[in-house]
């Protein structure tokens, strides 16, 4: 008899997940129900699984609300309802249009409207009902109800399992609308009897009007949610229509590949893609490579860049495809990791692009597969730790200082006693993981064989491209695969470089020779010596020490390099260990013999996930469907880690069952968990070092445009000023902006560079383009006369300009330049949208001599850009003391001596420690450029903390790692820089 139920997705009203609710229902004895969560069909799909499995007749339903208030319900009569019901909610959602006051007329939904006084008169639809609930029934003593008679259903709401839970709502509530828990209205909430009543109560509250039960029991019996149970495979089926041709299409243009990237007679390769075909074929997965070579083909057709990664790196056939440019047979990565007929998941390929490229392509994917059938992926976020109390505390009422107090981790001790903390204890536990609200994935895009709002509504959200309500766990449990279509800098450096060489250097680059860039001896230097700086990936502090600590000077090294980096292992200790087995191999002691067969290459230590799965199955004796989900529980790709604690218990039992010593499996098992939530894919490490090789590529040889890219995409590791140092380095004449010569980002002729206008802080965007599009349709500007006319720009940002020294083209000072402005404006100019027919003078004002030095400009550089071109900020130093020791001297210290250096902040690195404490990592340039970094112990850092950018005085102690020096901080301090001329 409940036709109005809701789960947790029901956002900040419901509280109880899908699993409670049936288990609540099945307590009570409810044989069948509705699911009608509030403007969303999130749970409805998960709803009917469930239910299916214990045995409650599913029925899928969505409630609408506007401005939260109740319009009506609609229930589906079958699939084919369901999917009315989506596209009525999409419609509304897509077109950002408010839900009607009343529904469109629905062929298989019904639709439910509130019990209103107005019954007498009330005309309904074939498809239409009214609800009421047990406590309105009184309003139908002596009204005449026997025209609408057998349209009345009864109508029980469930929101909440019971008092505890309604106390819950309250909060939610309180948290939707951003009030305190005392002024939620009952307006705002549900009902406190909004929940599921015991058995047969629910029969005696209506048994006056049995006729209403009745009617409610017909209706719901006569739906039948007639979705196909089991696994499903819902994704696009054929990619030419026939599941032949497809096969037949793989096979071809896989040979084709095979024939270009290994040659025709290369005898391994034709095994391996023959092998990798039948698999392919076998799981129904034509389609899926297809529509991944076709996004390929539209995207490199176009003059896109792309990197393909995820596991799909792993297949041979995905390299022939071009999908990737990862070669399997190189890296023996086996097919296996990425599909097999026991593979509990679907298979994966991230495609990555240009930050600027992606939208086209995900565009290109709606038109091609049509919208109907074509969505992006959705999240869901959930509430989480220290937000949640923060929220929890202002419903309360609580002053934000007392919030703040219970927010700080430091207090933990002192609040665990404290009365009014143990409250919003106790209510975060019961919050902590609810849905908070949906999103949108990173790059997931799905592609249905059926129109995809059978399954779910479709969302709108900033990115202006339709969305599934459900996560990507959700859409591999209906039988969704995903395609990753995602985004990152380190490709827009690439492209835009390779663009900037053959426009500067009329050289055309083919950046895909990369088996040529991995055998460069000038590459590998550079790899060798960690000279990275704006190559995506291996740029960080920590990346550039690893690959001078292992003096990495080939592709493999790197590959490996790629995923010890990662958090789990460099914490488990296993990054120490790797360097050390690395440059000692014969030292290597094995924990067991089969350890030493399944990690000779990788030196005794676990590096990747495969190495996990290895060992899994040939120490532990586990199968490949165990291993498989280890493996995903360890990428974070399942929402509990149930099944991969599990495993725990499964692994020692099975290495026991083989004869495996306690003790030993007790450490492979800790090397194993070790990986939990940070182990990285060989054949993601590859691609990432194919892209590392690219862009070394570029650095080593064309420095200069290399850099200027790395400046017009943003999103490297380092702050700006660091990658116009590296300009200079390279040899480049880096000039400040200038109205008649830059462009919005930073442009480059020759060797001369112009920083962009978009970089100027405080400067307005309209003018960012405005100028650079008026001086390639009418010429530079003549004067400031001429600039201030042409632009219509106001005194304030045209102050802004003479300040950053973009006016220094008309060959006066700063100073002079600021006297003009003023007296030619005065007041607001307006803009002169026409070209003048005769040129009026302004009149001209015989000035002083006005002179800036470089100090004011240097000042003005540093508030308008964030760092100083015409000086360094050692230059600024009122000290000319530079320090002691250089980068370059510092290995001949002994390890120990102490030494003094002066060096310019580039960045920190806060590391929790084992006990709790904190310690730091920073990494400065010294007065020649060169890096040097510095450690930071607990008991120093507190009395020396950091103090942002600047020059810092550096006492401490001379540290070596495998080669690579540092120092070990005792005294640390900032250096003053000379007063601002201007304030002084």
């Amino acid at each position: 008899m409940y036709l109005n139920v809701h789960s947790q997705y029901s956002l900040r009203y419901g509280t109880m997940p899908i699993e409670k609710l049936i288990e609540e229902a099945a307590f009570r004895g409810v044989t069948q129900m509705a699911l009608t969560d509030i403007n969303n069909s999130t749970g409805v799909m998960e709803f009917m699984r469930a239910c299916n499995k214990n045995g409650i007749k599913p029925i899928g339903g969505i409630e609408f609300r506007r401005n939260k208030q109740l319009l009506y319900i609609g229930v589906a009569k079958d699939k084919e309802g369901m999917k009315e019901l989506n596209d009525f909610l999409t419609e509304h959602n897509l077109e950002q249009k408010e839900l009607p006051d009343k529904a469109k007329a629905f062929k298989n939904a019904v639709v439910i409207y509130p019990y209103r006084n107005d019954i007498e008169t009330r005309v309904l639809g074939e498809n239409e009902y009214l609800g009421i609930r047990f406590d309105e029934l009184h309003s139908l003593h002596g009204k005449d109800i026997n025209h609408i008679k057998d349209k009345l259903l009864a109508l029980q709401p469930v929101f909440v399992a019971d008092k505890l839970e309604y106390r819950l709502h309250e909060y939610l509530r309180g948290i939707d609308l951003n009030t305190l828990l005392t002024m939620v209205t009952p307006e705002d909430k549900c009902s406190s009897t909004d929940l599921f009543l015991p058995a047969g109560e629910l029969e005696a509250k209506f048994s006056k009007y049995a006729f209403i039960l009745d009617n409610t029991r017909k209706l719901m019996d006569g739906c039948k949610m007639n979705y196909a149970q089991g696994k499903v495979h819902l994704n696009r089926k054929t990619f030419t229509g026939s599941t032949n041709d497809d096969k037949a299409l793989l096979e071809k243009l896989a040979m084709e590949g095979m024939a270009y990237r290994y040659g025709k007679k290369n005898k391994d390769a034709l095994k391996k893609v023959e092998k990798e075909l039948k698999v392919i074929n076998d799981l129904g997965y034509c389609a899926y490579f297809l529509i991944t070579w076709d996004i390929i083909r539209y995207s490199m057709a176009k003059g896109y860049y792309h990197v393909g990664r995820g596991s799909g790196a792993n297949s041979t056939v995905a390299f022939c495809l071009r999908i990737t440019d990862v070669d399997p047979l190189e890296l023996d990565l086996y097919f296996e990791r990425f599909l097999n007929a026991q593979r509990t998941s679907p298979p994966d390929f991230d495609i990555d692009y240009s930050w600027d490229e992606r939208e086209d392509v995900q565009d290109y994917i709606f038109k091609r597969y049509g919208k109907d059938h074509t969505a992006l992926l959705g999240t869901m976020s959930t509430f989480k730790d220290r937000s949640v109390i923060r929220e929890i505390g202002k419903v309360m009422g609580l002053p934000k200082a007392e919030i703040d107090g219970f927010t700080d981790p430091a207090k933990a001790a002192v609040n665990r006693d404290n009365a009014t903390f143990k409250k919003i204890t106790a209510i975060y536990e019961m919050m902590k993981e609810m849905p908070n609200q949906r999103s949108i994935h990173a790059g997931g895009v799905l592609i249905s064989e059926e129109p995809i709002t059978y399954y779910t509504a479709l969302d709108f959200p900033p990115k202006g491209m339709a969305t599934v309500q459900w996560d990507m766990y959700e859409a591999e449990a209906i039988g969704y695969d995903k395609y990753d279509i995602l985004s990152q800098r380190g490709i827009g450096h690439i492209k835009e470089a390779v663009r900037l060489v053959e426009e500067n250097q009329q050289r055309k680059i083919d950046i895909h020779q990369v088996k040529v860039f991995m055998k460069d001896a000038n590459l590998n230097n550079k790899l060798k010596t960690g000279d990275s700086i704006g190559c995506f990936y291996i740029e960080s502090p920590a990346m550039r020490q690893l690959l001078t600590k292992l003096g990495c000077e080939n592709y493999l090294t790197l590959v490996a390099a790629s995923s010890i980096i990662r958090p789990g292992v460099a914490q488990s200790g296993m990054m120490k260990a790797y360097i050390q087995n690395f440059h000692k191999p014969d030292a290597v002691e094995y924990l067991h013999p089969v350890m030493k067969e399944q990690l000779e290459d990788t030196f005794g230590v676990m590096v990747y996930q495969e190495d996990v799965i290895k060992i899994c199955i040939h120490y532990a004796g586990m199968d490949g469907t165990d291993a498989d989900i280890l493996r995903r529980g360890m990428s974070g790709k399942y929402r509990s880690k149930i099944e991969f604690n599990k495993l725990v218990e499964k692994f020692h039992d099975s290495a026991k069952a083989l004869g495996r010593p306690e003790n030993i499996t007790a450490e492979v098992w800790r090397q194993v968990y070790s990986f939990a939530g940070y182990s990285f894919s060989k054949a993601h490490s590859a691609s990432f070092a194919v892209e590392s090789y690219q862009s070394l590529f570029l650095k080593t040889y064309y420095p200069q445009e290399f850099m200027v890219a790395v400046l017009n995409n943003y999103g490297g590791f380092y702050t700006r000023w660091l990658y116009v140092h590296e300009l200079q380095k390279a040899g480049a004449k880096v000039h400040l902006p200038c109205v008649n010569v830059s462009t919005s980002v930073v442009s480059i002729k020759g060797s001369d560079a112009y920083l962009g206008l978009i970089g100027i802080q405080g400067f307005e965007n309209k003018f960012i383009e405005l100028i650079p599009e008026d001086v390639k349709l009418n010429g530079a500007f003549a004067d400031l006369e001429d600039f201030v006319k042409r632009t219509g720009m106001g005194l304030e940002q045209v102050i802004i300009l003479i300040r950053v020294g973009a006016l220094r083209f008309t060959g006066k000072s700063k100073k002079t330049l600021l006297w003009e402005v003023h007296m030619m404006l005065g007041g607001k100019v307006k803009p002169v949208n026409h070209a003048e027919l005769f040129h009026l003078e302004s009149k001209h004002y015989a000035l002083p001599e006005l002179i800036n030095t470089e100090l004011e400009d240097a000042y003005h550089e540093l508030e308008l850009l964030g760092f100083p071109l015409s000086l360094s900020m050692f230059d600024l130093l009122r000290t000319a003391y530079r320090g002691d020791v250089r980068t370059n001297n510092l290995i001949q210290y002994v390890v120990g001596q102490t030494v003094k250096m002066v060096g310019l902040y580039v960045c920190e690195k806060t590391v929790h420690m084992k006990n709790g404490k904190k310690m730091w990592f920073g990494t400065f340039l010294d007065a020649d450029g060169n890096f040097f970094d510095t450690t930071h112990f607990p008991g120093s850092t507190p009395t020396y903390p950091f103090r942002g950018k600047g020059c810092y005085l550096i006492l401490g102690k001379v540290v070596e790692d495998f080669g690579f020096p540092s120092v070990e901080v005792v005294k640390f301090a900032k250096l003053p820089i000379v007063d601002n001329p201007v304030m002084a």
